[in-house]
C-alpha cells in the first residue's frame, strides 16, 4: 500500500508542476490573470503531494497493519486530492468549501494513525 501513496504523490506532483507552468503564463503580462484561490490550491496540492511520497516510504517503518493501515493510506490519498479540488470548487460552488473540513479530517486521521504506528513500532521495525 505504500506504493499507492508514492504513486499518488508522484502523479499529483506531475499535475501540480504542469499546473504551475500554466499559472506562470496566466500571471505573466501576456496572460489573462488568475483568481487568488487557484494559487492557494496549487500550493496546498504541492505540499500534500510531497507528503504523500514521504508518507509512502515512512509507512513501512510503522506498526500499522490491516484496517488501520488501509485508513491511513486511503484517507490520505482521498484528502490529498479532494482538499485542493474543494478549494478550487469554492469559486464556482461556495457550499463545497464545507466538505473541505471532511477532507482535512481524513488527512488528520491518516497522520494521527501514522504517528501512532510510529510510536508503537518496535525498534527493529523502526530502524529497518
Amino acid at each position: 500500500m505504500s506504493r499507492v501513496l508514492r504513486a499518488s504523490g508522484y502523479v499529483a506532483l506531475t499535475i501540480q508542476m504542469l499546473w504551475g507552468i500554466v499559472q506562470s503564463y496566466m500571471i505573466s503580462p501576456m496572460g489573462p490573470g488568475l483568481p487568488a484561490v487557484s494559487v492557494g490550491a496549487h500550493a496546498h496540492f504541492g505540499i500534500l503531494s510531497i507528503l504523500a511520497v514521504v508518507t509512502g516510504f515512512a509507512i513501512e517503518r510503522t506498526a500499522l497493519s490491516g484496517t488501520q493501515r488501509q485508513v491511513a493510506v486511503w484517507g490520505f490519498v482521498v484528502g490529498q486530492w479532494l482538499l485542493p479540488a474543494t478549494v478550487l470548487m469554492e469559486a464556482v460552488f461556495p457550499p463545497a468549501l464545507l466538505t473541505a473540513y471532511l477532507w482535512g479530517l481524513l488527512l488528520a486521521v491518516s497522520m494521527g494513525l501514522l504517528a501512532w504506528g510510529t510510536i508503537t513500532a518496535d525498534e527493529a521495525t523502526a530502524s529497518a
